[in-house]
């Protein structure tokens, strides 16, 4: 059968595989695969795999052995019962193609407030098309789209002529910790996508991040006395400012050229503030924790360094603040940008796969976030992120379209035959 022809039965194969690829999607999205409850999804990814007559290894990730690396996030929890799964399908033949490593994450952020949803965020619903739930979008359907590729590789009775990996992955939102792991156990390719929700679109860059923590000591009292005390969360506001202050001039600076046409690329956000328990008290302490984005020609260890000069000396600018000043700290993401070439060989066989499945040319994307494209790049494995189309990531209401989503499969189906070849 001719690859044209193989890959037309692949996409039939999709098709009838249809509604099992939903159920499957709906069933990872069942799982409240929130940071350190990562599990049980990925005991039901094993068995899934396993059924596939993948070759599995399941694994808890060791911070130490990643220590070294440039794109390990400093964690502040423990990594037991949290595992990296990886399934290999390997090559019978003498290898023709190319190695392949397809890797999704199983994370996901917190729902809440759920309240503000439509629906159980962890019992996911079909409306119009649509499929909604945490992590429905980001990024389990990426998991289901790239599994049921294969699956429909293997239903149509094709051998590829070189070796094939799933990678599903924890701490992809926080830390990068679980992609490296498998790479630091040998588990490494010729290539690698990412099956992130991109709207049918891969990546050819994206910013760096990292995680500040910001502590403040106030003076507390009753709050009859309150014209006396000094209010830690009042203080802690004054730095939440001068955040918003660094914000522009971050944005205010000559831009990276991938981000040349981007009004507003690099964003600051304040995540978490916990402050005071009781409302007639003038609370002692408050922390704040910050996600900041730098360029992709910036070192973290500098962007860092910048940060903590820029909170300490807003503090200066406070009586209090001056002789009390914050503790500054980083953990979590310390994570390097990432820029390439829409020339390499990998987006040029993605595009061609792209344009297979869908008769467009495909587009290319500098995004404003992070992912683990980053790991890949240190292992010198060319990487990009390719995906459906959804929307509300991190927020509620959250989904995936359903159409997209089909089209994703397929194209990725495609993209494997044509990387690893057929054996001959």
């Amino acid at each position: 059968m001719s690859e044209v022809e193989n890959i037309k039965n692949v996409h039939k194969i999709i098709d009838d595989l249809w509604e099992e690829e939903l159920l499957f999607l709906k069933t990872l999205g069942s799982y409240k695969s929130v940071l350190g409850k990562e599990k049980g999804i990925q005991t039901f990814i094993e068995n899934h795999l396993n059924d596939m007559d993948l070759i599995t290894t399941f694994f808890d990730p060791d911070p130490k052995k990643l220590a070294s690396y440039k794109n390990f996030g400093k964690p502040e929890w423990s990594y037991e019962n949290r595992p990296v799964l990886v399934g290999e399908w390997k090559s019978r033949s003498e290898k023709v193609g190319k190695s392949l490593i397809l890797q999704g994450h199983i994370d996901v952020v917190s729902a809440e407030p759920e309240y503000l949803w439509n629906q159980d965020p962890f019992q996911p619903t079909i409306v119009n098309d649509k499929m909604y739930g945490r992590g429905i979008c980001d990024m389990k359907s990426g998991v289901a789209a790239m599994i049921y590729a294969v699956k429909a590789l293997k239903k149509a009775g094709i051998e590829l002529g070189a070796d094939l990996q799933i990678q599903s992955v924890i701490e992809e939102e926080c830390t990068g910790n679980g992609a490296l792991a498998l790479l630091d156990a040998g588990f490494t390719a010729d290539g690698a996508l990412i099956t992130e929700p991109t709207e049918l679109r891969a990546i050819k860059g994206q910013l760096g991040v990292l995680w500040v923590k910001v502590k403040l000591n106030g003076s507390g009292a009753h709050v009859e006395r309150a014209e006396k005390a000094q209010n830690a969360i009042n203080k802690a506001a004054l730095l939440i400012q001068s955040l918003e202050e660094y914000r522009e001039h971050i944005n205010s600076k000559p831009k990276h050229y991938d981000y040349a046409h981007h009004p507003h690329p690099l964003n600051v956000n304040v995540g978490v503030i916990q402050g005071g328990d009781w409302a007639s008290n003038v609370p002692s302490e408050c922390t704040f924790e910050a996600r900041v984005g730098f360029y992709p020609d910036q070192d973290p260890a500098d962007v860092q360094a910048e940060v903590k000069k820029w909170i300490l000396d807003a503090a200066e600018s406070d009586s209090w603040l001056k002789e009390t000043p914050p503790e500054v700290s980083f953990y979590g993401f310390s994570a390097p940008g990432f820029s390439s070439s829409s020339d390499q060989e990998l987006f040029k066989t993605l595009a061609s796969a792209h344009k297979v499945t869908t008769g467009k040319e495909m587009e290319s994307i500098a995004f404003t976030a992070t992912t683990d494209i980053r790991a890949f790049e240190e292992f010198g494995i060319p990487a990009t992120c390719y995906g459906a189309a959804g929307a509300n990531m991190h927020a509620p209401n959250e989904y995936i379209d359903l159409n997209s989503l089909k089209t994703a499969t397929k194209s990725i189906a495609a993209f494997i035959l044509d990387w690893c070849k057929e054996a001959q």
